[in-house]
């Protein structure tokens, strides 16, 4: 079993901790948050004893009663934190980016490596049985050598605020920031036999308060395959994946957050089908039940989620990327 603790409760944290009550293997003990209104009724939905309510950060990694802290603050104050739980040898599941730089990254880098600390990044679709069954299915041969990929997503908001965390810079905001990991973790899954990535083109545009809205990039994947991935904060995206091998393409209609019942769709020349995946779980319930067997299981490597390694690959890019349009 191990024992939570969240802070930063807002939108992600209600989502964590409801997510939480369909797992066996953890259980919300403590909760942190500079809000007391946001304090009284998180701690009341979801039953926290009034000791374990912190109106700050530190005082809740600090405790004694917790295994493991999941970050859900905004994204400039993910790696501060993540140094304070690996100073206070906690378990950390944190949420995407790791920081605002790679610079930021390697700083959370350096202290969980000395300190053979265990982190994850939040991207959960990487822990639902859809991404297992797809990856299964090329590596089968099932549309052969893969040449190709598309990737997108992004979301249309309608009106742009200066002080929101997706359009404030000092809080870490911009659609690259914000979705960007999505693609490129996904293109990261293709990186086999040593294979990296390589940023080749990129373009985008920026909103009033100079954070990017909109970009698309394209990435080379080892010498082969080439990756192509637009975000968005203006426009309603198709939100998918598609994958182009020499006999067939596969399509992901919802890559990121599947349903307990999702399916992936196989074009050939002379056959289509569809393949389904049933997951008993929520997409974030087997995120948090997974890196928690990792946790008791003191596995600190898993190739379906997001260790510190590929969290630094993955802000390697986003860090370039979001260099280029500057």
């Amino acid at each position: 079993m191990i024992n939570w603790g969240i802070v930063g409760l807002g939108n992600m944290a209600n989502i964590f901790a409801k997510s939480m009550l369909e797992v066996e293997n953890s259980k919300l003990i403590s909760i942190a948050s500079k809000s007391k209104y946001k304090l009284d009724v998180f701690a009341k939905n979801f039953k926290i004893k009034s000791e374990n309510k912190y109106n700050n950060y530190i005082d809740l990694i600090k405790s004694k009663e917790i295994d493991a802290v999941y970050i859900s603050t905004l994204n400039n104050t993910h790696v501060d934190l993540i140094l304070e739980c690996v100073k206070n040898n906690k378990k950390i599941l944190c949420e995407k980016p790791i920081g605002l730089s790679l610079d930021q990254a390697n700083l959370a880098f350096e202290a969980i490596f000395k300190n053979n600390n265990f982190f994850y990044e939040a991207i959960a679709y990487r822990s639902h049985p859809q991404t297992k069954n797809f990856l299964e299915l090329i590596d089968s041969g099932e549309i052969g050598e893969i040449y190709k990929i598309e990737s997108s997503f992004g979301y249309k908001v309608k009106r742009v605020k200066k002080d929101s965390r997706l359009f404030d810079k000092d809080l870490g905001g911009g659609a690259i920031l914000d979705v960007g990991c999505y693609p490129v973790s996904f293109f990261q899954l293709f990186c086999k036999n040593d294979y990296q990535l390589k940023l080749l083109k990129s373009k985008g545009s920026f909103s009033s308060t100079g954070v990017d809205d909109e970009s698309e990039l394209e990435i080379l994947i080892g010498k082969n395959i080439h990756a192509y991935c637009k975000v968005s904060f203006k426009d309603n995206l198709d939100n998918s994946c598609k994958i182009y091998g020499k006999k067939g393409i596969i399509k992901i209609p919802d890559p990121w957050l599947p349903a307990q019942k999702s399916y992936i769709e196989v074009i050939k020349d002379n056959s289509y089908y569809k393949k389904f995946t049933t997951c008993k779980k929520s997409v974030y319930a087997m995120q948090i039940e997974i890196v928690a067997n990792l946790f008791i299981k003191n596995l600190p490597n898993n190739i379906k989620n997001v260790n510190i390694n590929e969290s630094i690959e993955i802000m390697k890019i986003l860090d370039m990327w979001r260099k280029s349009l500057n």
